[in-house]
Protein backbone atom coordinates (compact mmCIF):
# COMPACT_ATOMS: atom_id res chain seq x y z
CA UNK A 1 0.00 0.00 0.00
CA UNK A 2 1.85 2.71 -1.00
CA UNK A 3 1.53 6.27 -0.94
CA UNK A 4 0.37 6.55 -4.34
CA UNK A 5 -1.97 4.43 -4.38
CA UNK A 6 -4.77 6.82 -3.63
CA UNK A 7 -8.64 4.89 -5.04
CA UNK A 8 -10.68 2.58 -3.36
CA UNK A 9 -9.90 0.12 -6.30
CA UNK A 10 -6.05 0.78 -6.15
CA UNK A 11 -6.07 0.16 -2.58
CA UNK A 12 -8.81 -2.67 -2.70
CA UNK A 13 -6.31 -4.81 -5.43
CA UNK A 14 -3.10 -3.91 -4.08
CA UNK A 15 -4.04 -4.52 -0.58
CA UNK A 16 -6.38 -7.88 -1.35
CA UNK A 17 -3.37 -9.37 -2.82
CA UNK A 18 -0.82 -8.25 -0.39
CA UNK A 19 -3.48 -10.19 2.71
CA UNK A 20 -3.32 -13.21 -0.19
CA UNK A 21 0.53 -13.27 0.10
CA UNK A 22 0.49 -13.79 3.83
CA UNK A 23 -2.05 -16.51 3.92
CA UNK A 24 -4.88 -14.53 5.13
CA UNK A 25 -8.05 -16.25 4.77
CA UNK A 26 -10.92 -14.56 2.27
CA UNK A 27 -8.42 -11.53 1.54
CA UNK A 28 -10.89 -9.86 -0.46
CA UNK A 29 -13.80 -9.88 1.72
CA UNK A 30 -11.32 -9.07 4.55
CA UNK A 31 -10.53 -6.01 2.60
CA UNK A 32 -13.75 -4.70 2.01
CA UNK A 33 -14.74 -5.20 5.41
CA UNK A 34 -12.03 -2.98 6.73
CA UNK A 35 -12.29 -0.42 3.80
CA UNK A 36 -15.91 0.29 4.56
CA UNK A 37 -15.68 0.29 8.19
CA UNK A 38 -12.72 2.87 7.70
CA UNK A 39 -14.66 5.33 4.70
CA UNK A 40 -18.33 4.66 6.48
CA UNK A 41 -19.54 3.15 3.61
CA UNK A 42 -21.97 -0.42 3.54
CA UNK A 43 -20.49 -3.11 0.87
CA UNK A 44 -23.14 -1.97 -2.20
CA UNK A 45 -21.50 1.82 -1.83
CA UNK A 46 -18.30 0.72 -1.69
CA UNK A 47 -18.49 -0.86 -5.25
CA UNK A 48 -20.17 1.92 -6.44
CA UNK A 49 -17.26 4.39 -4.96
CA UNK A 50 -14.11 2.44 -6.60
CA UNK A 51 -12.86 5.57 -8.16
CA UNK A 52 -13.07 7.98 -4.88
CA UNK A 53 -10.09 9.26 -3.63
CA UNK A 54 -8.84 7.74 -0.11
CA UNK A 55 -7.24 10.66 1.92
CA UNK A 56 -4.20 10.48 3.67
CA UNK A 57 -5.15 10.24 6.87
CA UNK A 58 -7.65 7.17 5.59
CA UNK A 59 -4.76 5.21 4.24
CA UNK A 60 -3.18 5.88 7.48
CA UNK A 61 -5.64 3.96 9.05
CA UNK A 62 -5.66 1.49 6.64
CA UNK A 63 -2.16 0.35 6.65
CA UNK A 64 -2.56 -0.59 10.52
CA UNK A 65 -5.52 -2.24 9.99
CA UNK A 66 -4.39 -3.94 6.83
CA UNK A 67 -0.94 -4.75 8.82
CA UNK A 68 -2.81 -6.20 11.68
CA UNK A 69 -5.33 -8.72 9.29
CA UNK A 70 -1.72 -9.90 7.95
CA UNK A 71 -0.67 -10.95 10.98
CA UNK A 72 -4.12 -12.56 11.04
CA UNK A 73 -5.37 -10.91 13.63
CA UNK A 74 -9.51 -11.88 12.91
CA UNK A 75 -11.09 -8.66 11.03
CA UNK A 76 -13.96 -8.46 13.54
CA UNK A 77 -11.37 -7.30 16.73
CA UNK A 78 -10.27 -5.02 13.75
CA UNK A 79 -13.66 -4.12 13.57
CA UNK A 80 -14.63 -3.96 17.17
CA UNK A 81 -17.94 -5.90 16.39
CA UNK A 82 -19.65 -8.58 14.53
CA UNK A 83 -23.11 -9.10 13.22
CA UNK A 84 -24.85 -12.44 13.97
CA UNK A 85 -28.87 -13.19 13.79
CA UNK A 86 -28.77 -9.72 12.50
CA UNK A 87 -28.20 -8.17 15.39
CA UNK A 88 -24.28 -6.11 15.80
CA UNK A 89 -22.30 -7.20 18.77
CA UNK A 90 -18.88 -6.12 20.69
CA UNK A 91 -16.49 -8.75 19.92
CA UNK A 92 -12.73 -8.72 21.21
CA UNK A 93 -9.64 -11.38 22.27
CA UNK A 94 -12.20 -11.94 25.63
CA UNK A 95 -14.93 -14.11 23.56
CA UNK A 96 -14.87 -16.51 20.49
CA UNK A 97 -16.41 -14.23 17.47
CA UNK A 98 -19.73 -15.70 16.98
CA UNK A 99 -20.20 -17.98 13.08
CA UNK A 100 -22.97 -18.38 10.90
CA UNK A 101 -23.19 -22.21 12.23
CA UNK A 102 -24.17 -20.80 15.17
CA UNK A 103 -27.26 -19.50 14.20
CA UNK A 104 -28.45 -22.73 12.92
CA UNK A 105 -28.22 -23.50 16.63
CA UNK A 106 -30.56 -20.49 17.66
CA UNK A 107 -33.07 -21.66 14.49
CA UNK A 108 -33.30 -25.19 16.21
CA UNK A 109 -33.90 -23.82 19.70
CA UNK A 110 -36.74 -21.07 18.00
CA UNK A 111 -38.35 -23.91 16.68
CA UNK A 112 -38.65 -25.71 19.96
CA UNK A 113 -39.59 -23.00 22.23
CA UNK A 114 -43.40 -21.99 22.73
CA UNK A 115 -44.27 -18.41 21.82
CA UNK A 116 -45.31 -17.97 25.29
CA UNK A 117 -43.40 -17.48 28.63
CA UNK A 118 -40.40 -20.62 28.68
CA UNK A 119 -37.34 -20.84 30.86
CA UNK A 120 -34.05 -21.56 28.67
CA UNK A 121 -30.46 -21.38 29.63
CA UNK A 122 -27.23 -20.41 27.42
CA UNK A 123 -24.33 -22.81 28.63
CA UNK A 124 -20.96 -20.69 27.64
CA UNK A 125 -22.46 -17.72 26.77
CA UNK A 126 -19.32 -15.78 25.50
CA UNK A 127 -20.54 -12.71 23.89
CA UNK A 128 -24.20 -13.36 24.80
CA UNK A 129 -24.81 -14.11 21.28
CA UNK A 130 -27.48 -17.20 21.03
CA UNK A 131 -29.17 -15.48 24.60
CA UNK A 132 -29.75 -12.23 22.93
CA UNK A 133 -30.80 -13.31 19.37
CA UNK A 134 -33.50 -15.83 21.69
CA UNK A 135 -34.37 -13.21 23.73
CA UNK A 136 -35.33 -10.88 20.88
CA UNK A 137 -36.97 -13.29 18.91
CA UNK A 138 -39.06 -14.33 21.99
CA UNK A 139 -39.92 -11.41 24.34
CA UNK A 140 -42.09 -13.70 26.88
CA UNK A 141 -38.40 -16.12 27.19
CA UNK A 142 -37.02 -15.90 30.67
CA UNK A 143 -33.21 -16.74 30.09
CA UNK A 144 -29.97 -17.50 31.97
CA UNK A 145 -26.75 -17.09 30.40
CA UNK A 146 -23.55 -18.74 31.68
CA UNK A 147 -19.83 -18.59 31.15
CA UNK A 148 -16.50 -19.41 33.36
CA UNK A 149 -15.15 -16.23 32.30
CA UNK A 150 -15.54 -12.61 33.92
CA UNK A 151 -14.10 -11.34 30.96
CA UNK A 152 -16.27 -12.75 28.40
CA UNK A 153 -19.63 -11.88 31.07
CA UNK A 154 -17.93 -8.30 30.94
CA UNK A 155 -18.37 -7.82 26.94
CA UNK A 156 -21.64 -10.07 27.09
CA UNK A 157 -23.41 -7.93 29.83
CA UNK A 158 -22.27 -4.37 27.77
CA UNK A 159 -24.03 -6.61 24.79
CA UNK A 160 -27.60 -7.15 26.45
CA UNK A 161 -27.50 -3.58 27.63
CA UNK A 162 -26.51 -2.85 24.10
CA UNK A 163 -30.15 -4.55 22.90
CA UNK A 164 -32.00 -3.79 25.64
CA UNK A 165 -32.23 -7.12 27.14
CA UNK A 166 -30.78 -7.21 30.42
CA UNK A 167 -33.65 -7.17 32.48
CA UNK A 168 -34.43 -10.36 31.01
CA UNK A 169 -31.30 -12.50 30.67
CA UNK A 170 -29.51 -12.81 33.62
CA UNK A 171 -25.45 -13.63 33.82
CA UNK A 172 -24.47 -16.09 35.83
CA UNK A 173 -20.22 -17.04 36.55
CA UNK A 174 -18.84 -20.75 36.68
CA UNK A 175 -18.51 -23.72 34.92
CA UNK A 176 -21.79 -25.11 33.15
CA UNK A 177 -24.33 -26.30 35.63
CA UNK A 178 -22.30 -25.41 38.59
CA UNK A 179 -22.88 -22.01 37.99
CA UNK A 180 -26.64 -22.02 39.18
CA UNK A 181 -27.59 -21.86 42.87
CA UNK A 182 -30.11 -25.14 43.75
CA UNK A 183 -32.97 -23.45 43.91
CA UNK A 184 -33.03 -22.35 40.26
CA UNK A 185 -36.42 -23.41 38.75
CA UNK A 186 -36.35 -25.96 35.94
CA UNK A 187 -35.82 -24.66 32.21
CA UNK A 188 -37.38 -25.37 29.20
CA UNK A 189 -34.52 -25.87 27.00
CA UNK A 190 -30.71 -25.46 27.00
CA UNK A 191 -28.27 -24.72 24.32
CA UNK A 192 -24.43 -24.94 24.42
CA UNK A 193 -21.83 -24.83 22.12
CA UNK A 194 -18.90 -25.94 24.13
CA UNK A 195 -14.99 -25.94 23.40
CA UNK A 196 -14.57 -28.76 21.20
CA UNK A 197 -11.24 -28.28 19.36
CA UNK A 198 -8.63 -31.01 20.22
CA UNK A 199 -5.16 -29.22 21.35
CA UNK A 200 -3.19 -32.68 19.68
CA UNK A 201 -4.49 -31.04 16.34
CA UNK A 202 -3.84 -27.40 16.41
CA UNK A 203 -2.96 -27.11 13.18
CA UNK A 204 -6.88 -28.31 12.20
CA UNK A 205 -8.15 -24.78 13.53
CA UNK A 206 -7.22 -21.59 11.47
CA UNK A 207 -4.77 -19.01 12.48
CA UNK A 208 -7.22 -16.21 12.92
CA UNK A 209 -8.39 -18.39 15.22
CA UNK A 210 -6.05 -20.29 17.46
CA UNK A 211 -3.64 -17.42 17.68
CA UNK A 212 -5.77 -14.71 18.63
CA UNK A 213 -9.79 -16.26 20.26
CA UNK A 214 -9.59 -17.25 23.73
CA UNK A 215 -8.13 -20.45 24.11
CA UNK A 216 -10.67 -21.26 26.95
CA UNK A 217 -13.33 -21.24 24.47
CA UNK A 218 -11.75 -23.81 22.13
CA UNK A 219 -10.26 -26.11 23.27
CA UNK A 220 -10.63 -29.75 25.12
CA UNK A 221 -9.24 -30.79 27.75
CA UNK A 222 -6.11 -32.83 26.19
CA UNK A 223 -7.44 -36.56 25.98
CA UNK A 224 -10.72 -36.16 26.84
CA UNK A 225 -13.04 -34.55 23.81
CA UNK A 226 -16.22 -35.45 25.26
CA UNK A 227 -15.50 -34.05 28.83
CA UNK A 228 -17.36 -30.94 28.35
CA UNK A 229 -20.60 -32.55 26.22
CA UNK A 230 -20.47 -35.28 29.26
CA UNK A 231 -20.59 -32.64 31.89
CA UNK A 232 -23.72 -31.12 30.40
CA UNK A 233 -25.82 -33.86 29.55
CA UNK A 234 -25.19 -35.28 33.09
CA UNK A 235 -26.22 -32.65 34.60
CA UNK A 236 -29.41 -31.94 32.26
CA UNK A 237 -32.09 -34.30 34.14
CA UNK A 238 -32.25 -32.18 37.18
CA UNK A 239 -31.97 -28.62 35.41
CA UNK A 240 -34.51 -28.99 32.98
CA UNK A 241 -37.87 -29.99 33.04
CA UNK A 242 -39.37 -33.69 31.41
CA UNK A 243 -39.51 -33.00 27.88
CA UNK A 244 -37.09 -30.00 27.57
CA UNK A 245 -34.43 -30.41 24.98
CA UNK A 246 -30.76 -29.99 25.47
CA UNK A 247 -29.34 -28.39 22.01
CA UNK A 248 -25.30 -29.03 21.27
CA UNK A 249 -23.21 -27.63 18.41
CA UNK A 250 -20.39 -29.73 17.55
CA UNK A 251 -17.76 -29.52 15.01
CA UNK A 252 -13.97 -30.69 14.40
CA UNK A 253 -14.58 -34.83 15.11
CA UNK A 254 -15.97 -34.12 18.40
CA UNK A 255 -19.38 -34.95 17.37
CA UNK A 256 -18.91 -38.63 18.00
CA UNK A 257 -17.80 -37.58 21.50
CA UNK A 258 -20.97 -35.12 22.33
CA UNK A 259 -22.99 -38.61 20.73
CA UNK A 260 -21.45 -41.09 23.26
CA UNK A 261 -22.04 -38.29 26.28
CA UNK A 262 -25.36 -37.58 25.44
CA UNK A 263 -26.14 -41.41 24.73
CA UNK A 264 -24.72 -42.29 28.22
CA UNK A 265 -27.25 -40.19 29.82
CA UNK A 266 -30.03 -42.33 30.55
CA UNK A 267 -32.30 -39.67 31.16
CA UNK A 268 -32.16 -38.36 27.77
CA UNK A 269 -33.83 -39.93 24.73
CA UNK A 270 -34.98 -38.95 21.11
CA UNK A 271 -30.93 -37.65 20.33
CA UNK A 272 -31.10 -36.64 16.57
CA UNK A 273 -27.96 -35.23 15.12
CA UNK A 274 -28.59 -32.66 12.36
CA UNK A 275 -26.45 -31.17 9.80
CA UNK A 276 -25.49 -27.76 8.91
CA UNK A 277 -25.66 -25.45 5.52
CA UNK A 278 -22.53 -27.34 4.11
CA UNK A 279 -24.02 -30.80 5.10
CA UNK A 280 -21.57 -31.62 7.88
CA UNK A 281 -23.01 -33.21 11.06
CA UNK A 282 -22.84 -29.90 13.43
CA UNK A 283 -25.86 -30.40 16.11
CA UNK A 284 -27.34 -32.77 18.64
CA UNK A 285 -30.81 -32.32 20.10
CA UNK A 286 -31.56 -34.25 22.62
CA UNK A 287 -34.64 -34.52 24.86
CA UNK A 288 -35.23 -35.61 28.49
CA UNK A 289 -37.59 -38.50 29.37
CA UNK A 290 -40.70 -37.60 30.70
Amino acid sequence: MSARTETVLSILTAATAWLDERGVDAPRRSMELLMGHVLGLDRLKLYLAHDRPVSADERTRLRELVARRGRHEPVAHLLGSWEFYGHELEVGPDVLVPRPETEGLVDLALARLPAETCRVVDLGTGSGAIAIAIALARPAAEIVAIDCSAAALAVAARNLARHGVHDRVRLHAGSWWDALPPTEAAFDLAVANPPYCDPSREDDVAADVRRWEPGLALWTPPGRPGAHYQAIAAGAASRLRAGAHLIFETGLGATEAALDALRACQALTAIECLPDLAGLARYLVARVRA
